[in-house]
């Protein structure tokens, strides 16, 4: 077997594996409700696949270097979560999703063009969770209507996860861990699930469970320094892990708070 045929077929399995990942977490999402969500979405079924794919063609420095520059990105995140949140209790699709993607495209663009530490990266993620949560917080209950599946849902999501899977292994020799970090976190769950519920169950719904990622984020930005922190100094499977941990046990206790204050109302 030549060595680009090698390539490409690996290639390939990255991203089926990675679409797998993000087309199983949707469905997860569109039958709990709201709530269990967004703690699903805010899980890295996106970014983790990525990452792992990083992890085996470049070495420790590199995916600490690249979590370094993924932590803003992070922000970036739940501002285009705002946007979408607010401009979708009355607007359509377009406006809605072309806004917050604009949101995302914008901040990433200047945090691309930016050398950051980690204090500035948990700084800015701090300021972003303290501007957009309670603007969010009146947007997070909303009635799911029952969702019929279309055939195009699985193709969509498993292209958008797989072209970014491909664009992140392909591209990250050449453009470095910086770029490579910030390629990782691009939104494709939250723009799937964007792109798919809007039409069917209406904006303020699917607005529901964006604005309910909130506090799902602010784990998942922790985890992001733990992988720097823990790359950098254990290496990249013990960062990973440890990551993938950060964000599970955040989500864990989200969900078991939730659960306990749901009874108290009881």
């Amino acid at each position: 077997m030549s060595p680009d045929l090698a390539y490409y077929l690996i290639l390939v399995f990255r991203m089926i594996v990675a679409a797998a990942f993000v087309v199983s977490a949707s469905f997860i999402t569109e039958h709990s409700g709201p709530v269990i969500g967004a703690l699903v979405a805010t899980l890295p079924i996106s970014a983790g696949p990525s990452y792992v794919f990083l992890a085996l063609d470049h070495d420790s420095a590199f995916i600490a270097q690249g979590a370094l520059s993924s932590l803003p990105i992070n922000a970036a995140t739940i501002f285009l979560g705002l946007t979408y949140t607010l401009l979708a209790q009355r607007h359509g699709l377009l406006i809605s999703y072309g806004a917050a993607a604009a949101v995302w495209i914008a901040i990433a663009a200047v945090v691309g063009s930016s050398h950051w530490s980690l204090t500035g990266g948990l700084i800015i993620n701090a300021l972003a969770f303290a501007i957009c949560t309670p603007l969010m917080q009146r947007y997070r209950h909303a009635r799911m209507p029952p969702i019929a599946r279309r055939w195009y849902d699985v193709p969509l999501r498993a292209s958008l996860v797989a072209t970014l899977v491909a664009a992140v292994v392909t591209l990250s020799g050449r453009v470095g861990p910086s770029v490579s970090g910030i390629l990782a976190l691009f939104p494709a769950v939250f723009s799937s699930m964007m792109l798919i519920l809007h039409p069917r169950i209406g904006g303020p719904a699917t607005a529901a469970v964006i604005a309910n990622s909130a506090w799902g984020l602010m784990g998942f930005g922790l985890a992001i320094a733990v992988l720097h922190l823990g790359a950098l100094n254990l290496g990249s499977a013990l960062g990973l892990s440890l990551a993938l941990a950060t964000c599970v046990s955040w989500n864990l206790m989200l969900w078991w708070i939730g659960r306990r204050r749901r009874r108290v109302v009881r």
